[in-house]
């Protein structure tokens, strides 16, 4: 179990440790000249190597808070942190850098480019986070990411030579080849079956933990979220740490 505790504030040294630290966030939308409170007073910390799953009915505001974890949204108030980076004070180009080196996403949808191999989706988005890495380095790391998915004999296929898992897969080896220090994973097994579902999450968990990522998954899956370290449930906007009634 993770040592991690939400709802503190802990010392300085242990706020260089997490990856995410997100306190007393709130986070409003202007609705016809009135404010609209998505998230209320939401705070939330997770360690490398973590992973945290977020349940809730649809429109509690599970998206939005994968939004801010992302820089793609702002909070109203409040902070957050993403490997010792503040990202809430961040100008769009600090933004687009930090998603660029420290933050992966895996999405429901896959969003894989129909005209490239998996090796080239793959090699798209290193050649992204990481500009100054030769050709030959690219597509070596990329062919690696797929090897650690077990695509490695799919490296030339297209998406629609793909099944929906080996898409998922290659999703998932996208999100994770730059070595990225938080993942956000939008239900991921949602276009999946239950066994296809259950080799992509395998795959995700031990690939996190091996590189020492935290992952951050919002999911309808009870059985997914129980997996997870910590499970947090939103309701209308508030976090609550929902762990021991998950397990």
């Amino acid at each position: 179990m993770a040592r991690s505790q939400v709802f503190e504030h802990s010392s300085a040294s242990e706020a260089a440790r997490a990856i995410i630290d997100v306190a007393n966030v709130h986070y409003s939308i202007d609705v016809a000249g009135r404010p609209l409170h998505i998230l209320k007073d939401v705070s939330l910390r997770a360690e490398s190597a973590e992973v945290v799953a977020i349940v809730g009915p649809s429109g509690s505001g599970k998206t939005s808070m994968l939004m801010l974890l992302a820089g793609l949204e702002q909070p109203t108030e409040g902070r957050i942190v993403v490997n010792g980076q503040d990202i809430s004070r961040l100008g769009e180009d600090e933004l687009a850098l930090f998603r660029r080196r420290s933050l992966g996403i895996v999405f429901q949808s896959f969003h894989l480019i129909p005209s490239l191999s998996a090796l080239d989706n793959v090699s798209l988005a290193l050649e992204i986070a990481e500009p100054d890495l030769s050709l030959k380095d690219v597509r070596a790391r990329a062919a690696a990411a797929l090897e650690s998915v077990g695509l490695g004999g799919r490296l030339d296929h297209r998406p629609a030579a793909l099944s929906g898992g080996e898409q998922q897969r290659v999703g998932l080896a996208r999100a994770m080849v730059a070595n990225p220090r938080l993942l956000l994973a939008d239900e991921p097994t949602g276009n999946l079956d239950q066994a296809t579902g259950a080799v992509v999450i395998d795959l995700m968990f031990d690939l996190a933990r091996k590189n020492g990522t935290a992952v951050v998954l919002v999911t309808h899956d009870p059985g997914l979220a129980a997996r997870a370290d910590r499970v947090f449930t939103m309701t209308q906007g508030e976090l609550v740490d929902t762990t021991s009634e998950s397990k």
